[in-house]
């Protein structure tokens, strides 16, 4: 193995570990464009993917690994700063008493709406005002495993960046592309759309295993406690449920999420 030599860091005062740990705050995120990841799997997984983080921070027991040695080339490359940090640095970004062994900071990506090619795959994700980032980053990783095209963020959502969503997707926050819409550029989006938009509604009355999918599949979903406002289930080509057998009334967002994707894959 190539030996290397990264800056050490031991204080919690310098400005980069600072900056790091004031990610978690989605102002710092907004200013500066750039989030955490957490692990070294996830850092393997973005530089795959083309993502170089624009700093890595790793522990002593990490130093050595030669998986890390490709994600600090890489880094370098690209211009970004290798760090070497004690495990209090680790504990204090991650804000974890077992925190993992890599840390590192990556540009905030989001795709173009405009650019959306809707036949670039059979089934797309449309998210309205989703709040709790634990669902967002699952519901991301379940589009990744179904081979969706994309998730799109309808109105005021949580932060897919947030270190809880990121944490959520386990990678594949690198592999989905984002979409931003606003309610108004989503329903023109609708308007262009080939396929079939689907919503899940509790008062609809199509079972979602009975609706007239037509690839591309646009699902979309509302919001946690209110689901569905009226102005975006009218745009819906049909609007279905999820049958309720139990005592339970409704499923958790991203469960019936995954449902619905692989009801339209």
């Amino acid at each position: 193995m190539t030996p290397f030599e990264p800056r050490q860091i031991t204080s919690l005062s310098n400005p980069t570990v600072k900056s790091a740990r004031a990610l978690h705050l989605r102002k710092a995120r907004e200013e500066t464009g750039q989030f955490l990841a957490e692990g070294l799997k996830i850092a393997i997984d973005a530089v795959e993917l083309g993502f170089a983080p624009r700093v890595l921070m790793f522990g002593p027991d990490a130093r050595d690994h030669e998986v890390l040695r490709r994600i600090a080339a890489a880094t370098t490359e690209a211009g970004g700063e290798v760090l070497e940090v004690t495990r209090d640095i680790l504990e204090k970004v991650s804000r974890r008493d077992n925190p993992q062994t890599v840390i590192a900071i990556f540009d905030q990506i989001f795709a173009d709406l405009d650019r959306l090619d809707p036949e670039g795959a059979t089934c797309w994700v449309a998210l309205q005002a989703v709040r709790d980032p634990g669902n967002l980053g699952t519901i991301v990783r379940t589009a990744d495993a179904a081979g969706c095209g994309g998730v799109i963020l309808v109105g005021e959502c949580c932060d897919p960046f947030s270190v809880e969503a990121v944490r959520a997707t386990m990678g594949s926050i690198f592999a989905v592309p984002i979409y931003r819409a606003s309610v108004e550029g989503f329903i023109a989006l609708r308007g262009r759309w080939p396929g079939s938009v689907i919503g899940t509604l509790l008062s609809a009355t199509t079972d979602f295993r009975k609706a007239p999918y037509r690839k591309p599949n646009l699902i979309l979903m509302g919001n946690e406690q209110q689901g569905l406002p009226p102005d975006l289930a009218a745009v819906c080509d049909v609007n279905v449920k999820i049958p309720m057998r139990g005592r339970a009334d409704s499923l958790n967002l991203a469960i019936a999420t995954g449902v619905m994707i692989y009801a339209a894959t």
